[in-house]
This record gives structure tokens, C-alpha cells and sequence, in this order.
């Protein structure tokens, strides 16, 4: 799962990149915001993936967690693009389903809710 959470995001990101070099002006912007978004998911789904994989230290988890809040937070602060917003928000959804399952006490909880934003974001963000 976690090699899958990560190879989603890096092709999306790559993706966006090529529509950036293919569309307009207005597609333009909405490829950057794709462009930035794909890239904090693709770190966001590495960090927490590496936090679940080494389950030791629940410190870790929950500090990836913060960290993955941090980044959807400015996302929602930079994109103007509505379907973008609500791709985001369905990250935050999954992430927080991600929070409760360890705040519950699972040590290695389900990421495929990330990993459905994710391919929500890519799809998107392909023109």
C-alpha cells in the first residue's frame, strides 16, 4: 500500500506537469494549483506511509499526521479552483479518518482513503 500511495501521487504530479506545457492561460493556473497540490500529497503520502511502516514510535505517526494538517491547510489557502478545494477536503476527510483510527490505537491503519484523494486530485488535474 504504501509504495502505491506514493507512485499515484508522482504520476499525477507528472501529469499535471504535461497539461501545464498543453492548455491555456485559465488551465494553466488550475494546472499549477494541481502541480503544487499533487507534490504535498506525494510528500504527505510518503510521510505518513514511512510513519505507518515503522510503527515503533506512535510519536512519529501522530507528528506525520500534524505535519500532513499543516500542508492541507495551506492548500486550501492556495487554490481557487472549486473542484480542486473539494478534492482537498477529501484528503483532510481521509487523513482525519487515518487520526482516528490511531488515536483508537491501530498502529498501522488503512491508507487507501488517502490514496483515493489522491487518485480524486489526479483525476482533476487531468485535463
Amino acid at each position: 500500500m504504501r509504495r502505491r500511495g506514493l507512485t499515484t501521487a508522482t504520476v499525477f504530479l507528472s501529469l499535471t506537469v504535461a497539461a501545464a506545457a498543453l492548455t491555456g492561460c485559465g488551465a494553466l493556473d488550475k494546472a499549477f494549483d494541481c502541480v503544487r497540490t499533487a507534490d504535498a500529497i506525494a510528500t504527505s503520502v510518503d510521510q505518513l506511509s514511512r510513519a505507518v511502516a515503522d510503527g515503533s514510535d506512535p510519536t512519529q505517526l501522530a507528528e506525520s499526521l500534524d505535519t500532513i494538517d499543516e500542508e492541507i491547510g495551506n492548500l486550501k489557502n492556495t487554490t481557487g479552483d472549486a473542484d480542486l478545494s473539494k478534492a482537498v477536503d477529501d484528503l483532510s476527510t481521509a487523513v482525519e479518518s487515518v487520526r482516528t483510527a490511531v488515536e483508537n490505537g491501530d498502529a498501522t491503519p488503512d491508507l487507501s482513503g488517502v490514496t483515493g484523494a489522491a487518485t480524486e486530485v489526479g483525476r482533476i488535474c487531468t485535463p
